[in-house]
């Protein structure tokens, strides 16, 4: 079905689908294949700068568009998304590798994000304050910050660029989004469908290439006042720092580590089921993926067994077949990292559970790997994963379990498994990240605010909050006569 993927992508600049007409090409791999499937056209300084004027040029009139008919476009945005669904979910399958029933789910959390965004954008509401005077009426009031630059990774291409996109214009500023060259024909969709409901020429701009040439140039440019970037931690420490020099505000959802506790109290095949259900979800490419498990002493033998028997039984294919449940990794990066973190921990003592190795065949495909008896060394421990690789730990106390799993830098996402209340409040309260589960785990909500503590990021997307961020307030004192 790659025969379905569109051989020329374009960028949108102004209100204007520009495709190779001699700009370089960046090729688009299909993961499961290996097969070349489509050309990227490479944006040039002059479509940068082109999108750079639209986008401010745009803002004079969409941050003075109400709220009301922002709420319409976006709202016809996310039907003209939910209409084409089946076509979307087939791209996105072809260029990121997850099987189509996610790549579904991920569309509806799509869907799901640009309606409340819509709705959110009507409550953007300020504060009257009680005056200093009868004479005074004073407020506080929310307007749109300026143009933004949107960075956004291809683990979650679609959902990821929808949550900025959605609070960026609901909240009255034009966007200059820059996807991953990865995954570029769902954001072309996805932007299309934005034009297509009435998003106005120059209001949303698309911009494929050479990332640090089009990130240092939307960070530098005075047209651009506000980023947002999901990434990894050393992207994130790159473009904050860029965007510090320039005092720019910047959002940053950040590369995760998550720890799992599993406590001696708890059904071990119910908490096997769960975690692993999640854990090799898009082959583990999430930055709310669990990827380090402890295991309480009485029952690690037990859930390790499970855990096991569970991994080994997942279906891994083409993202395109019936009754795949994991696809191929992303790209050749991930394929080569995720096979250097097993080598490195079982060169140092780890036990190799199941899996372990690259299967055979074209394609960018890892196995569900367990590994136990892992040494402190074990770099998998210490450095995010972002593959279909499950280190199995055991502790003892509360105490020791909520201390290593806070030992490393990453503070995004953190679960627990227990029956007992005592266990659950104090790991919340003690645990050290701020997208916490207990007993389930949840995915990014377009209701729920997430962001990290420690090296995870800066700011939140989601909910109410992530509107404020695209928002900053004014202070109005008015005198109804001259005092």
């Amino acid at each position: 079905m790659s025969n379905s993927y569109p051989h020329e992508l374009h960028l949108l600049v102004g209100g204007e689908w520009r495709g190779l007409n001699g700009r370089d090409a960046i090729p688009v791999v299909n993961p499961a294949t290996g097969e070349v499937i489509g050309q990227l056209p490479t944006a040039t300084e002059q479509d940068i700068d082109d999108a750079l004027r639209a986008a401010d040029e745009a803002f004079a009139t969409w941050s003075q568009t109400s709220a009301w008919h922002r709420d319409a476009i976006l709202k016809k945005a996310a039907a003209l998304i939910d209409r084409r669904r089946e076509r979307l979910a087939t791209l996105l399958t072809i260029e990121n590798g997850k099987p189509l029933a996610d790549s579904q789910g991920e569309l509806d959390r799509v869907i799901e994000a640009i309606v409340y965004c819509a709705e959110e954008c009507k409550r953007a509401y300020g504060r009257i304050l009680p005056p200093r005077s009868r004479l005074l009426v004073q407020s506080s009031v929310k307007r749109p910050v300026g143009p933004v630059a949107a960075f956004v990774p291809w683990n979650f291409p679609a959902f990821l660029a929808a949550r900025k996109v959605a609070a960026a214009l609901a909240a009255g500023c034009t966007v200059v989004l820059k996807p991953a060259e990865e995954t570029p024909a769902i954001c072309v969709e996805l932007v299309r469908a934005f034009v297509d409901a009435g998003v106005p020429a120059g209001a949303l701009n698309l911009l494929f290439g050479v990332p640090a040439q089009i990130s240092q140039r939307l960070i530098a440019s005075p047209v651009i006042r506000k980023i947002s970037v999901t990434g990894s931690v050393p992207v994130g420490r790159l473009l904050a720092t860029q965007a510090g020099q320039v005092l720019k505000p910047a959002t940053m959802e950040l590369g995760g580590h998550a720890p799992v506790l599993v406590f001696d109290d708890v059904d071990v095949d119910t908490a096997a089921r769960a975690c692993v259900a999640f854990k090799f979800r898009n082959a583990g490419q999430v930055c709310l993926s669990p990827s380090r498990f402890f295991v309480q002493a009485a029952i690690a033998p037990a859930f390790i067994q499970r855990f096991t028997e569970l991994a080994q039984a997942i279906r891994v294919g083409n993202g395109l077949e019936s009754g795949v449940q994991m696809g191929p990794l992303n790209n050749l990066r991930r394929l080569e990292a995720a096979q250097s973190l097993v080598e490195q921990a079982h060169g140092c003592g780890a036990r190799v559970e199941t899996g372990g190795r690259r299967l055979d065949g074209p394609g960018h495909f890892f196995p569900p790997t367990v590994l136990t008896q892992l040494p402190d060394s074990a770099r998998i421990l210490t450095e995010e994963p972002f593959c279909p690789v499950a280190p199995i730990l055991v502790f003892d106390t509360l105490d020791d379990g909520i201390e290593r799993a806070n030992g490393v830098e990453f503070g995004l996402a953190a679960y627990a498994f227990t029956n007992q209340m005592e266990r659950a409040a104090e790991f919340s309260e003690r645990i050290d990240a701020a997208w916490i589960g207990i007993n389930n785990f949840t995915p990014s909500l377009a209701d729920a605010p997430i962001g990290g503590t420690k090296d995870s990021g800066l700011g939140y997307e989601g909910g109410p909050e992530g509107l404020d961020a695209y928002q900053h307030l004014r202070f109005i004192s008015q005198a109804n006569t001259l005092i």
